[in-house]
């Protein structure tokens, strides 16, 4: 959610920070501002409007010079979209401005404390506290305001500062929400996402939560917000500014469902071990003596990364035979869960910021539980939080919707569970047959990419549905409850998902011409069950689309899908789907790369 980008240097900065608020609009936002001065000029000149990046650089003047600046993207939370509410906000007399990521929870008790003290607040933003408690501190450098501030606010925050009165720094924090700065030639950046500075440095440093940070045009120091120095290494970004490029396609969501098949290659690549049927991965600081120890296996995460997360447990029980269940982070981190010291936890992140899987995460290391983390931006705070872990190597994924991450995540889920099957029990026959299926996965991937137009022109008939119903069984329902979600996520269409066992128990009520129901029907064990789930719903008129290996009687429709090995099969069968939703959602003439209400790195609860 929101978006920070800040630079200080030589270069003309309003071009610089409008740029990259625009690489950042995937995020999710509502408004958006920007804020610069220079050495050289007297006070800060600052832009907002509310909607997009767009209707913001209209507004900016000809004349809106500066060498530093800092920008924001924000996505609502205290107080409806507006100008006023638009972050950067500034103080009574212009000398402080703020942007921020994050809620402070006690914003409301500061904030009438401030208007017993005579401040006048102009937004109803938790925000706006920072600011005025940031010019009204004590302190005399920037560095001792902001670290005065912190130690009164409770929440989460990401926040970049600017003061009139110290034009040569931007002073930024970090607790909760991310902040990443970008090491330059004589010049710095700092944003919320690395996706904002590749165009001009991929030399980074990624803030620890409880970390702050002064950027100067030639140099920087990072220090604890006790202020006690630490020391910060710059790391190499692997992606490239053209990554973030449509590449041709008219979204990214459609760019990023066709690179699946390169992603997954990615994810295999350096990986299989075909001497011992097993593959490598180093990066779970797990030896075989501490595998073979592992009692349960505790998948957390929310959203897409739950449902990769439901179909990571499946593999790992029939591979490895080791328990496993998935469980969304959000109510795992408030349940409080009894910590078995025989479990492994692994914690799903597309972004490696999500906040409630990275508070779990931080919950369960306060009470000694191994935790794996499986995300997608190496160096996130999961990353770094987590005893080791599988970066699943998808590329930058921009549209809000996941399609390519959640993919590249199941297959490593499928490594995952072959590594941990065979320091077991899991034969090599059994080895070998998995990784054969592994290897196939690009070519189907690209077998079921290539129905695309037979999908499309399903999709402008189911476009008309106003609710639709997902079924599967066992492999088959955690494909339908993540197809069911892209479905509503990008089209805004009701869908719910159930597994094919409980249309007995109350979703046959449901069913009727006007619902379509799209059934999840693989080619193993469970193919006859499935199939009188079919007739069940033929019988009471109800309209069916079949997605299976094999066209299926009493459907109305069938997408074919390549057979791979079972255990594999649910990691194919989702991608039509996607197009499904996809297409859907272009017929319906919704803002398809950014859906409504709805932002890529929930960073906030």
């Amino acid at each position: 959610m929101c978006g920070i980008v800040g630079y200080i240097g030589k270069r003309d900065v309003a071009p610089l920070l409008l740029e990259g608020l625009q690489r950042l609009e995937y995020r999710g936002y509502d408004s958006a501002g920007i804020v610069v001065t220079s050495p050289k000029t007297s006070g800060l000149k600052m832009v907002k409007a509310k909607g997009r990046v767009r209707d913001l650089e209209a507004k900016v003047p000809a004349r809106f010079k500066g060498t530093t600046g800092i920008a924001h993207t924000r996505w609502a939370t205290h107080g409806a979209p507006s100008d006023v509410n638009a972050h950067p906000h500034l103080d009574a007399e212009g000398k402080v401005a703020v942007v921020h990521n994050g809620i402070i929870d006690n914003a409301s008790e500061l904030r009438r404390k401030l208007e017993a003290d005579g401040v006048e607040f102009l937004s109803e933003t938790d925000t706006e506290v920072l600011v005025h408690l940031i010019a009204r501190a004590q302190g005399e450098k920037l560095e001792d305001k902001v670290r005065e501030t912190i130690r009164i606010i409770e929440g989460t925050y990401g926040i970049a500062v600017l003061h009139a009165d110290y034009p040569d720094r931007i002073v930024v924090a970090r607790n909760g929400s991310p902040v990443v700065l970008g090491i330059g030639e004589k010049e710095m950046f700092v944003a919320s996402d690395i996706a904002a500075l590749v165009a001009h440095t991929r030399q980074i440093v990624t803030l620890d939560d409880g970390e702050m940070a002064t950027l100067k045009a030639d140099d920087f120091r990072t220090y604890t917000t006790e202020g006690t120095r630490t020391t910060a290494e710059p790391t190499t970004v692997e992606w490239e500014a053209a990554s973030y490029d449509m590449g041709g396609h008219d979204t990214y969501m459609h760019k990023e469902i066709h690179e699946q098949a390169d992603a997954v290659d990615r994810v295999l690549r350096g990986r299989i071990d075909d001497r011992f049927s097993t593959v490598r991965l180093g990066g779970l600081n797990l030896d075989a003596r501490e595998a073979r120890q592992i009692r349960r296996v505790k998948i957390l995460g929310c959203g897409t990364s739950y449902h990769a997360g439901m179909i990571g447990a499946q593999m790992i029980e029939e591979l490895a035979r080791i328990p496993a269940d998935a469980e969304p982070a959000s109510e795992f981190r408030y349940r409080n869960a009894v910590v078995d010291p025989d479990t492994l936890y692994v914690a799903v992140s597309q972004s490696g910021e999500t906040y409630d899987v990275l508070a779990a995460v931080q919950e369960l290391k306060r009470k000694g539980a191994r935790v794996l983390g499986v995300v997608n931006v190496v160096g996130s705070a999961i990353a770094r939080e987590a005893d080791g872990g599988i970066y699943v190597h998808a590329g930058p994924e921009v549209c809000v919707v996941s399609t390519k991450c959640f993919t590249n995540t199941t297959v490593a889920f499928a490594l995952l569970a072959l590594h941990l099957g065979r320091t077991r029990d899991l034969s090599v026959r059994d080895g070998k047959r998995i990784i054969e299926g592994l290897r196939k996965l690009p070519g189907q991937i690209t077998e079921i990419l290539d129905q695309e137009d037979e999908i499309k022109k399903l999709a402008e008939e189911y476009a008309e549905a106003r609710s639709m119903l997902f079924i599967g069984r066992v492999r088959g329902y955690p494909v339908a409850r993540e197809a069911s979600l892209k479905l509503k996520e990008v089209s805004y269409i009701h869908a719910e998902a159930y597994p094919a066992s409980e249309l007995k128990h109350g979703p046959l009520a449901l069913i009727e011409p006007a619902l379509p129901t799209v059934a999840i029907v693989p080619d193993d064990d469970l193919l006859e069950k499935n199939r009188a789930a079919l007739e069940e719903i033929k019988a009471r008129s109800g309209r069916i689309l079949a997605v299976a290996h094999q066209c299926q009687e009493k459907a109305d429709q069938t997408i074919v899908v390549p057979k791979n090995e079972a255990e594999l099969d649910p990691i194919l069968m989702g991608i039509p789907l996607q197009l499904l939703a996809y297409h859907t959602a272009l017929s319906l003439g919704r803002d398809i790369d950014k859906p409504r209400n709805l932002a890529k790195s929930v960073t906030v609860e």
